[in-house]
């Protein structure tokens, strides 16, 4: 399906209320112009702040009632004067009273009324004043609301889903917790975009993969797409707990007390095992892309070792397949949000995506390149598609060099083998610096120095051919440049950026919600290489994804393991290399044996989008140096520390 570009102008919107905006928005010599910007001309001090509860349909706590959701809302009070409707900027999180949002940590806070005070983040001092409301969701479960926090189900999606259907006419709200005097959103018409990172993106996800009506579009960062591969990568378990450990971090105290059964219900339907389930199959909302009406802008750091970039990239190619409209910006930095990399773009960028797609001013956001790369701290490119249009898969091929683990890379089939053993000690930093020596604990195969730019752009594919001598084995493969540059220190406190004690202010303020944050710089380091694609398996799901098996020891086993999406761009005179190796410390739990795996090299190849594709390739490595690299050990960021099991949180 070719990729689609065009994004909705909402003309009937935008004529209906062209004349009441005018005189808002515009001068009188303007007056023939449509508005192409919304302006700070409400009060934000005057702003109507209120919270209602809306009746999800569901009873999780099982406790005889439907539960209710707590809903913040914030909403400037002129236009209902003026006879309008504004639109919704919606952030529904499971953190606004536990654990705080944003890179201060903040929470809600509440006047005697049980009126929100502070909102967190900048969404309602900066868009409350330009015409929009802003709305605060306690996921079921957490905070001020009923129900019991089921990570990333029926629960979770529901609960946020059924604001959307308040906010259009078609569910029930009330103006308490337990009360029976309703609530109706008049004040809106229920054109809603909802934003969010981590599981607050997850959310947004999930509630556009249920197709509602009225929701327009998402903005998810560092989002997770399907919570199977946020615990596992084709069986191989990325923390050593599941998702009854984060629902519990999160749960309000009353819901600790009454959702033991839904508890129980997690662990069940989530094993240790890493086979898939309905539980995961709940959970998956690739699956569900063809439903979407909403436009998407995603924005994933390429170095996020919490949410993973194969999260963005498996739901950035089902966006694609389903023509989805669709805007992306990938950062170096880890699991961090646009306003702490690249503050005043991010406001610009997210003023007019709003504008365009909740307002229908034609501002020429869907006219703009649709990828945003960081290629360099603080350096950033565009791509008027992604992946670009002249990408193709190259197949690239190892073979044997003059060392036992130390190969080459090319477009050529060769013969031989290469064997390791699986040494949970160590990792992928560990393995690229000794990537020109011989160790017993991976096989490294690389190219030559380029002779020319070579550009990775989308989700590669490893396919390994394994021998294994124990009945259990997980398996790693990563790409890497090799070659001085410098980057985000993405393993470092802050995961790419510092913060400093200077503040800017994005927005109007009051006593006790501050516009004011503080402000950041990229945090640097000088490496000789850089990981920049990841993928890891249970060699046991050889023949099903979804379920491991027991190997027989000695017997060959074929596996293609999904790595992350990246753009990167490995310079003329670095080189490109691919490891294979066995545990990958503090990003996998290693095995319960410790195999000595045999790799056929006949039948291992990387499957690795180019722009260009293989003849790039041919041409990037064409009269590349051959000599074989002295053995001396590269130096990288530090080794990746274990991530958190909580989505959303600093590592």
């Amino acid at each position: 399906m070719p990729i689609r570009t065009r994004f909705t102008t909402w003309r009937p919107l935008a004529t209906a209320a062209t004349a009441a905006l005018l005189t808002t928005f515009l001068a009188p010599a303007a007056a023939q112009a449509a508005p192409r910007e919304s302006k700070p001309v409400y009060s934000y001090a005057d702003a109507v702040r209120e919270a209602v509860w809306v009746d999800t349909g569901l009873d999780g706590d099982g406790d005889g009632k439907k539960d209710r959701v707590a809903v913040d809302i914030v909403r400037p009070r002129e236009p209902a004067g003026q006879g309008r409707k504004v639109p919704v900027i919606m952030d529904a999180s499971p953190y606004y009273s536990c654990c705080g949002r944003g890179n201060e940590s903040q929470k809600k806070t509440y006047d005697a009324q049980g009126n929100v005070v502070q909102a967190p983040l900048f969404y309602d001092n900066y868009f409350v004043p330009r015409g929009y409301a802003f709305v605060g969701v306690d996921l079921a479960g957490t905070n001020r609301s009923d129900g019991c926090v089921d990570v990333g189900g029926r629960s979770d999606i529901l609960s946020a889903k059924a604001v959307v259907d308040w906010l259009n006419g078609r569910a029930t709200a009330y103006t308490s917790r337990t009360g029976t005097d309703r609530a109706k959103a008049t004040w809106t018409n229920g054109r809603t975009g909802m934003i969010g990172k981590s599981w607050d993106g997850t959310i947004a996800n999930g509630v556009a993969a249920t197709g509602v009506k009225g929701l327009k579009t998402i903005v998810p960062i560092s989002a997770i797409s399907s919570w199977y591969d946020y615990y596992f990568q084709q069986g191989a378990p990325l923390y050593d707990s599941g998702p009854d450990w984060l629902s519990d971090y999160v749960n309000s105290p009353d819901a600790r007390a009454k959702c033991d059964a839904v508890q129980q219900k997690i662990v069940a339907g989530a094993p240790r095992t890493g086979d898939r389930t309905d539980f995961w199959t709940e959970r998956d909302y690739v699956k569900d892309a063809r439903k979407i009406k909403a436009s998407v802008f995603a924005i994933h750091g390429q170095q996020d070792l919490n949410v993973r970039m194969k999260h963005l990239g498996q739901w950035w190619d089902a966006l694609g397949r389903n023509g989805v409209e669709r805007k992306i910006w990938l950062s170096q930095t880890g699991h961090v949000d646009p306003f702490d990399f690249r503050r005043a773009q991010w406001v610009d960028t997210l003023h007019r995506w709003f504008d365009h797609e909740l307002l229908g001013y034609d501002n020429g956001v869907d006219r703009e390149p649709m990828a945003d790369i960081e290629r360099h701290p603080d350096q950033w490119v565009t791509s008027k598609v992604w992946p670009p249009r002249t990408t193709s898969t190259a197949t690239l091929r190892p073979a044997q060099g003059t060392e036992p683990g130390v190969g080459t890379l090319g477009l050529s089939r060769a013969k031989g083998t290469e064997t390791f053993t699986d040494n949970p000690a160590l990792n992928e930093t560990d393995w690229a610096a000794q990537i020109d020596t011989a160790t017993p604990d991976k096989a490294g195969f690389t190219t030559g120095a380029l002779t020319k730019d070579l550009r990775l752009a989308g989700s590669s594919k490893v396919t390994v051919t394994a021998t294994p001598t124990t009945s259990t084995a997980h398996l790693s493969a990563v790409l890497v440049d090799l070659g001085p540059a410098t980057i985000r220190d993405y393993a470092a406190s802050g995961e790419g950026i510092s913060t400093l004690t200077d503040r800017t202010c994005w927005g109007a303020s009051t006593a006790g919600d501050s516009a004011c944050f503080k402000e950041t710089k990229a945090r640097t380091a000088d490496v000789d290489y850089e990981v920049v694609s990841r993928g890891w398996a249970d060699l046991g799901t050889y023949a099903n994804p979804g379920k491991g098996v027991p190997l027989t020891p000695g017997k060959a086993y074929t596996i293609t393991l999904d790595l992350a999406a990246t753009d990167h761009v490995v310079p003329a005179g670095h080189r490109l290399a691919l490891i294979v190796a066995g545990t990958d410390k503090d990003l996998i739990d290693p095995p319960s044996t410790t195999p000595t795996l045999t790799v056929d090299l006949s039948r291992t190849k990387a499957s690795v989008p180019l722009v260009g594709g293989a003849p790039a390739f041919a041409q990037a490595t064409k009269g590349a140096e051959t000599a074989v690299p002295e053995a001396v050990t590269l130096d990288g960021v530090q080794a990746p520390r274990t991530v958190q099991r909580v989505p959303g949180e600093a590592r």
